[in-house]
């Protein structure tokens, strides 16, 4: 029997057992040095569990072509530009088998842009611009804040609605692109790393790598 291997990227410290799990975290990286790695297993800094392994997605993760049967992400994409957002998608579309899934979940833009419409307070735009991740409220000025916040990654870099985010799919070679709700997935391994918090509000999608092009 031939094993169907699942990956997640991005995954923080929600590494569930059975999933090859990623994440690109400068911490993750200088944890698993020998020596140095001491100092950033403590706080402030996250302690990523053993099974959580370095790759970047934008780079392409250290796995064969084909090799999943599916591929996971949670607020992952808002934080790459333009150009490594369609990088990853191209990385991610080359790990699925054919008939493989992909499952991803963003910041949704639209939700944002209507709350923000509807609102006539005079915070509104601040609000929406800290909803969003665009905004910075302060700017780092000392070494010791510049690092935190390259180590931290929590700046958004592009944000998304569904018909923007399904074109560039279809372009990236994806097909059957829909919207997505949290644990809706025909293939029941997905319920083993989504997570509610990170699905409210926000924009799922589920698409697969397939041969027909039609679709």
């Amino acid at each position: 029997m031939v094993q169907s291997w699942y990956v997640q990227y991005g995954c923080g410290l929600h590494a569930p057992l059975g999933w090859r799990n990623f994440d690109a975290s400068p911490t993750l990286r200088i944890q698993r040095l020998l020596l140095a790695g001491k100092l950033f297993r403590r706080y402030p800094y996250p302690v990523f569990p053993q099974n959580v392994e370095y790759g970047d997605i934008v780079k392409g993760l250290p796995l064969p072509d084909a090799f999943s049967a599916g591929v996971y992400c949670s607020h992952v994409l808002e934080h790459l530009s333009l150009s490594d957002f369609r990088l990853a998608l191209r990385n991610s579309h080359r790990l699925l088998v054919e008939g493989g899934i992909f499952r991803l979940v963003v910041p949704d833009l639209e939700f944002l842009v209507h709350s923000y419409l509807s609102r006539e307070d005079p915070s509104a735009a601040i609000q929406f611009m800290e909803q969003t991740g665009l905004g910075q409220t302060t700017r780092n000025r000392r070494i010791a804040g510049f690092l935190r916040e390259w180590i931290g990654n929590s700046r958004h870099f592009w944000m998304w609605d569904f018909k923007g985010l399904a074109a560039e799919l279809k372009e990236a070679g994806f097909r059957k692109v829909r919207r997505a709700l949290l644990g809706d997935s025909a293939d029941a391994r997905f319920l083993e790393v989504e997570e509610a918090g990170r699905w409210e509000n926000c924009l799922g999608v589920e698409c697969m790598r397939s041969a027909d092009r039609s679709i």
